[in-house]
């Protein structure tokens, strides 16, 4: 791959970006071809294979090296691209707690697809786990979900659907915020994350992926690689803090803490 690099006249804020397209399908311990990572640098954008020499990554193995990765001393920018909260409906029709880390946590507790050998079908007919009790309606969208013309985070078994992949996600983001110190959890954790820290956000590419050739990735690489490649650009070109800071209204800001926003997603006119 030809260089990438561009001179920059500021300090970046992470040393590395790092995309994820997100998969919910099969067990957490299955290797899954449409689960793929890209790290970008200062020069290049390259996929990472995971580290036992397996030919793909699975939620499990990524999760746990993940984990390593942001207890090292490196500040990383990770997008990942599944929903990390769900509509506020969800909230008020379940009458939990507007809390994101509470949530999260009951979340886990009723969708185990982190666990070894379920999956999230398993889960949703009932089979194990009590994700009957915590299910929502594929009309239920996030003010996100609408500006971004994206689906819900309920709306099963279509093309396009993150559904499944958030189905499964969850879970392990919870585990991920269990790391001691803990990174950065964008937005909920505030909006304008410290210097220094490692970030976890929401990802879309379908918002920047045309932007790039394919070269050749098929769409699941592409999309990582539009992540990755995204992220360090737009820290090199510094306008990083304007995509942390959307200049949302009092109210869509106040939703948005606990429904999550789409990392670069700008603000509606």
């Amino acid at each position: 791959m030809s260089s990438e690099r561009r001179p920059i006249s500021h300090p970046l804020r992470f040393d590395r970006y790092l995309g994820i397209d997100y998969s919910g399908a099969a067990t957490p311990e299955s290797r899954l071809p449409g689960l793929r990572v890209y790290e970008a640098r200062a020069s290049r954008t390259i996929e990472l294979q995971p580290r036992d020499g397996g030919r793909h990554w699975s939620r499990r193995a990524l999760t746990d090296w993940l984990a390593g990765e942001l207890a090292g001393a490196d500040s990383l920018l990770v997008g990942i691209d599944h929903a990390f909260s769900f509509p506020l409906r969800y909230f008020e029709e379940h009458r939990l707690e507007q809390s994101w880390t509470s949530w999260l946590a009951d979340f886990a507790e009723h969708w185990p697809t982190n666990r070894a050998g379920i999956t999230v079908e398993d889960v949703r007919r009932g089979r194990v786990g009590r994700g009957t009790r915590r299910s929502g309606q594929a009309q239920w969208r996030r003010h996100t979900d609408l500006l971004a013309r994206a689906k819900s985070p309920f709306h099963f078994d279509v093309p396009g659907s993150v559904a499944k992949s958030t189905h499964a996600g969850l879970p392990l983001l919870h585990e991920l915020r269990q790391l001691t110190p803990r990174p950065h959890f964008w937005p909920f954790d505030g909006w304008d994350p410290p210097r220094g820290s490692s970030v976890l956000a929401e990802a879309y590419p379908s918002l920047f992926s045309r932007g790039y050739p394919r070269r050749g990735r098929t769409p699941d690489q592409h999309d990582a690689y539009s992540i990755a490649r995204t992220l360090r650009e737009a820290d090199e070109r510094g306008t990083l803090g304007d995509a942390f800071s959307p200049r949302l209204t009092q109210e869509l800001r106040a939703a948005a803490e606990i429904e999550g926003w789409i990392l670069g997603l700008p603000a509606p006119d």
